[in-house]
This record gives C-alpha cells, structure tokens and sequence, in this order.
C-alpha cells in the first residue's frame, strides 16, 4: 500500500515525499482512514511504529480543510508526558505542514514561558503540550483552549504511569465537548480502556505491533556480576569494545549522575539525562549523543522516555528496572527501524527477582554468562533491595510505583500533587 490510496492530500503527499517515506507503517495504514472519516480512535502502538504520522497527517488534513480563522485559535491540542517527545513530535507537525497553511506551537516546563506565550499571541492552529505547563498558562489566563477541535493523547500509558490523571481531567474540562479524539498507547491495559471510556467516543479500536518484535531484533544477554564491581565493568566493556552511542539506564537520579561523573574519571565523554537537568542541559546532551562528541548517555526511565536515536547500537541496563514493561520500553530505544542491536543487563544477585519477572514478561529465559574477576558473591542475598533497605529502615514505598525521578517543586511548576518532573 501507498501513501496516496489513504486518502491524503497532495499537499501532505508532498511533504511525505520530502521526508523520504514511501509505504505507510501498519499503524498508520489502520489508523489514518478512520481519524479521516472523523471517529474517534483508540490506539495501541509502541515507539517506533510510526504512530505519530498516524495521527499527525489526518489531523493536520482535517484542519487544513476548515476555514482559516484571523485569530488562529488553538484547533488541535496534543498532549503528551515529556518535554522531549513534545518537543519530536512538534518537529513531525511542521514538518508534515510545511506546504499547508497551518501554524503550530510547543509548549512545555523547564524553560522560560515568555517565547512561548509570545508564540501562542500570534494565532496557532496546532498545540503540542505537557500537562504542566499547559494548565499553567490556562489558569494564568494566557491561552484558551475552547475552540479545540481535535484532542490526541499520546503515550496514555506513560500518562497514567506519571501521575497526570487528574492533569488529564482538568484539561478535558477546559475544551469543548464535542471534539474528535484519539488516543495513543503502548498497551490496551485495563487502567487505559477506563480512561478512554471518559474521554473517547464510540472509538475505532486499532493495534499495531513493530514488524520484528524486540525479542527478534533485539541481542539480548546478562552478565551476572557482583554489585561493587559494576562501575569497573561497564567502563572496562565500554572501553575494550571501543563501543560509541551506548545508552545506560539506572533506576534514579542519583545513580545516574554518580555513575556519569565515575566514567568521566575512567576517560569516557558521558552525560546524565533526568528530570532535575534543565531542559537546555537535556537538549545539549541528547544533541552531543547524536553528533559523537559524547559516547555515552546515562538516563533513567522517565527521562528516556520518547528519545529518537536512531540507529542506536548499545543499550546497557547498569541496574535493571523493578518493572518489568519498563525493561521492554528501555531495550527498544535500539534494533529500530529494522536495524540489529544488542542489550546487555548487569544483574547482581539483589535483582534476581526482578530479572525473573522481566523474563516472565518476554517469555524468554535472557542467555547469561559470568566474566572473570566480576563474578558475584555465590552467598550474596538474593532479596530485592528495596526491600532490603525498608527492612532495615522500617518506612519506604512498596509495590511497584516508582519514585525516583520526582522533581522539586519550583517556580510556575508547582504543583498541589507531587508528580515526576516532565
């Protein structure tokens, strides 16, 4: 199938040719007509399917067909958790409207809002937003968003996983009822089917899977190592394999900033992405990891969140995740778009659990080895550590909730409910 038997515009048809893109990905073939012909839609797709010209092309046709106000209020809101897949998919939305007379606008914390209600004063027809910040200028009086027409929730599932129900439902109160929506999720997990219920409309329900699923694409190994010796071994794996573009994943925001300056010392150009960086430091960072100039990024789930790296050979879990989907979230930032990749978890016997789990999920026994002079303690405790550590200190979170990557309240922020920063 082509583009152009979906029933797009020659406008939009051009500006996909522009991007170099011949046949439409599954979720885009199943989800375009529908949000064509004006339905609601539900959709289950991952990152790397192709879901954000899934629903950005329809939206952008559907807009460019209705009369062009002087005033250019806000007709299409896009919400989204993070400020970096905010920031991509405003990128697409230009893009793909770059031959269409339509304007559009992202918003989103961490910077200066000056430019961007400078911005929104001009007249935007397409608003690509994160919960803070867009309530923010709402309650400050700066935007209006009662002349929307057209809602998409993208990353739902993430959505709920950060703490932004009620963001969400605030949002909902401030546009108009009758709207066309359409909803983005990795997964079609019951939490998600009872927010849809809330928001969507007789919905066509799609679904759309990569062509190859990670287990296929993606080289995945453990290496069982003691857990005072991980440092020595990512940065002897690092060094020796001579490895470039290697993403790292701890659990929290401390482990990461630690682990960053610790391979700094050891001669590797690294740099720490989370939820306390500022947006500018977030930005350079992700821009030196694209260019070369550094080798390694060291991030934490929420922050990782929605990163485009193309092309990304090395993901390396230094600590793997106490949730299991996030493991399948972290090992898909690489074998994308049909390329080979290679996972690699360091495992000490503390996150024997949570290895299990994880393989549950995959449904796969992960291939592990040992490496001579990193191998573990044979009598170390086996007990996850989070439990070992409200054992000791008789408080602490339990279950699965993470917790690691909230943000200070600060400024315009500030928000009644603590939620991880965005």
């Amino acid at each position: 199938m082509s583009f152009n038997s979906l029933g797009l515009s020659e406008a939009l048809l051009r500006a996909i040719n522009k991007k170099g893109y011949s046949s439409p990905s599954p979720i885009q073939e199943k989800a375009i007509p529908p949000i064509l012909e004006g339905r609601d839609v539900l959709a289950s797709a991952q990152t790397g399917t192709g879901k954000t010209a899934g629903f950005t092309l329809p939206l952008l046709q559907i807009l460019s067909q209705g009369a062009i106000q002087r005033r250019r209020p806000v007709r299409a809101l896009i919400l989204t958790p993070t400020r970096e897949l905010a920031a991509q998919i405003f990128d697409n939305v230009k893009d793909y409207s770059s031959f269409l007379d339509l304007k559009s606008a992202v918003i989103f914390g961490g910077v200066n809002q000056n430019p961007q209600v400078s911005k929104l004063r001009q007249g935007v027809d397409v608003l690509v937003a994160t919960p803070g910040r867009l309530l923010d200028l709402c309650n400050q009086g700066l935007l209006s968003l009662n002349k929307v027409e057209l809602f998409v929730l993208d990353e739902a599932d993430r959505m709920l996983d950060m703490g932004f129900v009620r963001d969400i439902e605030k949002v909902i109160k401030l546009i108009p009822a009758k709207r066309q929506n359409l909803m983005f999720s990795a997964t079609f997990s019951k939490e998600i089917k009872k927010l849809a219920h809330g928001i969507l409309n007789h919905p066509v329900m799609v679904e759309a899977t990569p062509e190859n699923t990670t287990v296929e694409v993606i080289k995945q190994k453990v290496i069982r190592v003691d857990k005072a010796k991980k440092t020595e071994l990512i940065i002897k794996l690092i060094t020796e394999g001579k490895w470039k573009q290697v993403l790292v994943f701890t659990r929290t925001k401390h482990g990461a900033n630690n682990l960053t300056k610790k391979m700094m010392a050891g001669g590797i150009t690294a740099a720490a992405i989370h939820g306390n960086k500022s947006q500018g430091a977030r930005t350079k960072a992700l821009s030196g990891f694209k260019d070369g100039s550094i080798r390694v990024m060291v991030a934490t789930d929420i922050a990782a969140r929605g990163l485009d790296i193309p092309l990304l050979p090395h993901v390396i879990n230094f600590e793997i995740p106490n949730i299991p989907e996030d493991y399948v979230h972290r090992i898909g930032r690489t074998g994308r778009a049909g390329a080979s990749g290679e996972a690699m978890s360091l495992v000490s016997p503390d996150e024997t659990t949570f290895l299990r789990d994880i393989q549950k999920l995959i449904g796969m026994t992960i291939p592990s080895e040992l490496l001579e002079g990193f191998e573990p303690d044979p009598n170390a405790s086996t007990e996850p550590i989070k439990r070992q550590q409200q054992s000791r200190s008789g408080s602490g979170r339990s279950g699965g909730k993470r917790n690691s990557d909230r943000a200070p309240k600060n400024g315009s922020e500030k928000r009644k409910t603590k939620k991880r920063r965005y």
